[in-house]
């Protein structure tokens, strides 16, 4: 038996067909939360779960090395060098949604509600030997930080950076959120978006490493959902699909490190972590399908997106943060040098 499902696209909703069974996908977006998936499947092919089988937890040797990267994160002078009087940097990598999550349109002050303003209020915090800031920018889609010498590093670096009084060798930990602008093929085709945008997120994070020297932790997010939006920026099914590609990264640097540093996915290339990459995590996971609850609650509704239906208004932009810091306060590779008074193990 057959069903017809909905797959939203920019500004029409497009009927199509899909097998019936556990990998249906939901018809509002195109897919389930992969928290919810596990071991089902997206489009009868794709396995869900945020790591390789169909789990949302990291597996017991990548977790051991990001608990290890965890404990290098240690004050450094703005020339590199330890030094207890320095500081370490969190840096947020990528797009307009990124920027505005994290610290808002304008760099200084941040919003109160975004992660950075949330953040500079909490006590718990490390205000001391931490420096939060936000790299990420409107517009800066994936292919715009894949190489070093991309401009958006330099901005980075003499706008963003040097005024604080802050260097590149003081960046240890990242939070990458990026899409490409205007994807128009889905899975599961070969020539699909989310395979473009894992094979950018791979040269991103080998980009970071040049960059940032010092760099041990990377944590990647996806997209919110992209349901109401009404321009081709980041619609469904790419937003939701978005994830694969984040999953398929983070596996391949697991795949690879168990084949003894021998790449196995030639979309992501190398990476590493012993030297050409940092060690690469999932961060929160954003995406829900839109009104309809995932397994932990998480909703989207209009009401949280600005009138494009792409990027979250206060409210979206108060429920990504949240998230934000509850999990920074919470991981186990994050909360012993972002909480004051921690120790890492």
């Amino acid at each position: 038996m057959r069903r017809s499902t909905i797959r939203l696209v920019p500004g029409l909703l497009i009927a199509g067909l899909a097998a019936c069974g556990s990998s249906d996908p939901s018809p509002s977006s195109g897919g389930r939360a992969l928290i919810d998936l596990g071991t089902s499947t997206y489009l009868n092919t794709f396995q869900g779960g945020l790591y390789p089988g169909g789990v949302n937890s990291v597996p017991s040797v990548h977790d051991s090395v990001g608990r290890v990267r965890a404990a290098l994160i240690i004050p450094r002078a703005t020339n590199g060098t330890p030094n207890a009087g320095g500081k370490y940097v969190l840096l947020s990598i990528g797009m307009s949604n990124t920027s505005q999550e994290w610290c808002g349109v304008l760099p200084t002050p941040c919003n109160a509600w975004t992660l950075m303003g949330q953040a500079a209020s909490d006590g718990a915090v490390n205000h001391g030997t931490m420096a939060i800031v936000n790299g990420a920018e409107g517009g800066e889609d994936a292919p715009k930080w894949d190489a070093p010498t991309d401009a958006n590093y330099d901005r980075v670096a003499t706008q963003v950076l040097a005024p604080m009084g802050l260097s590149e060798e003081q960046v240890q930990a990242v939070w990458l959120k990026e899409a490409n602008i205007g994807p128009s093929v889905s899975l599961p085709s070969t020539n699909a978006d989310a395979y473009a945008l894992e094979t950018s997120m791979g040269k991103i994070v080998r980009a970071l490493k040049v960059r940032y020297p010092n760099l041990q932790i990377v944590f990647v997010s996806s997209r919110i959902y992209g349901g109401y939006a009404t321009t081709g920026r980041n619609p469904e099914p790419y937003a939701y699909e978005t994830g694969f590609a984040v999953k398929w990264l983070i596996q391949a640097q697991i795949d690879q490190m168990a084949n003894g540093g021998t790449v196995v996915d030639m979309r992501a290339g190398n990476l590493d972590y012993n030297g050409v990459a940092p060690w690469i995590a999932w961060g929160p996971y954003l995406w829900a399908d839109g009104t309809n609850p995932r397994s932990d609650g998480l909703t989207w509704s209009i009401g949280e997106f600005e009138s494009d239906g792409v990027h979250p208004n206060t409210t979206g932009e108060t429920k990504v943060a949240d998230r934000l810091l509850a999990f920074f306060k919470s991981s186990v590779y994050a909360s012993c040098w972002f909480l004051s008074g921690g120790n890492c193990p």
